[in-house]
């Protein structure tokens, strides 16, 4: 069955394709990622669009860089989505694999929008308890950094570090060990996905706070370990 993965750079992703991998039922075409178009950067995790395509570089896979605009009303998105899957109807693509846990609420509203599309949603991690599924993300070798971090629901010193367990053990109470809730987001540069292959070694860079929320600019660095910005 052709399928493709919507992908946001994030360790929930990126264990999502692992799982399918393994199940082995799937024929993964693509990845779809979101970003915002203004400034180039993936959705919500404000990932650089060059690391999100060494991403897919080191998966082997083909990458639709769905572009929207900023600000970029919910009429907006779902017609540029809804282009999307005409794309996706149009190479037989029959399923969406999504990294979703467990709020309902963005379960029913993806159902929702692909009835009657031909393509049924699939969600690999649904319910799996969360504190156990971050360890094993990080037993299995998922290497993640903290990209983004809602202050209000966790500390801004938080951002830019790396997923592990030090880092599980320091959220607070209340805060999902995945960031489910919101509380934060991440960028996967290891993990078993990648067969064995780094995609990019990264730098954490600046870290600034706007729009509400705190990001840590992560960049690339060459194999010489020089990056882009000492070029």
């Amino acid at each position: 069955m052709k399928a493709i993965m919507s992908w946001s750079s994030g360790k929930d992703s990126a264990w999502a394709l692992h799982k399918i991998q393994q199940e082995g039922k799937y024929d993964v075409l693509a990845l779809l990622t979101t970003l915002n178009a203004t400034h180039g950067r993936v959705a919500m995790h404000a990932v650089r669009r060059e690391l999100l395509q060494a991403q897919a570089r080191a998966l082997d896979l083909k990458l639709w860089e769905v572009d929207l605009p900023w600000p970029c009303s919910n009429q907006e998105y779902e017609q540029i989505m809804s282009g999307q899957i005409t794309r996706a109807n149009q190479q037989g693509v029959t399923h969406m694999i999504f990294g979703d846990l467990f709020l309902e609420d963005i379960r029913a509203y993806r159902e929702q929008r692909l009835f009657g599309t031909g393509i049924t949603p699939v969600f690999p991690l649904w319910k799996r308890p969360t504190r156990e599924l971050a360890l094993e993300m990080i037993e299995g070798g998922l290497v993640a950094h903290l990209t983004a971090v809602d202050p209000a629901q966790l500390d801004g010193d938080f951002v830019g570090r790396r997923f592990d367990r030090d880092l599980l053990d320091a959220l607070p109470a209340g805060v999902d060990p995945c960031g489910e809730n919101g509380e934060f987001h991440t960028f996967v540069s290891e993990a078993p996905v990648f067969r064995g292959k780094v995609p990019v070694r990264v730098r954490v860079g600046e870290k600034v706070q706007r729009d509400g929320f705190w990001f840590c600019d992560l960049t690339g660095e060459r194999a010489d370990g020089v990056g882009k910005e000492d070029e």
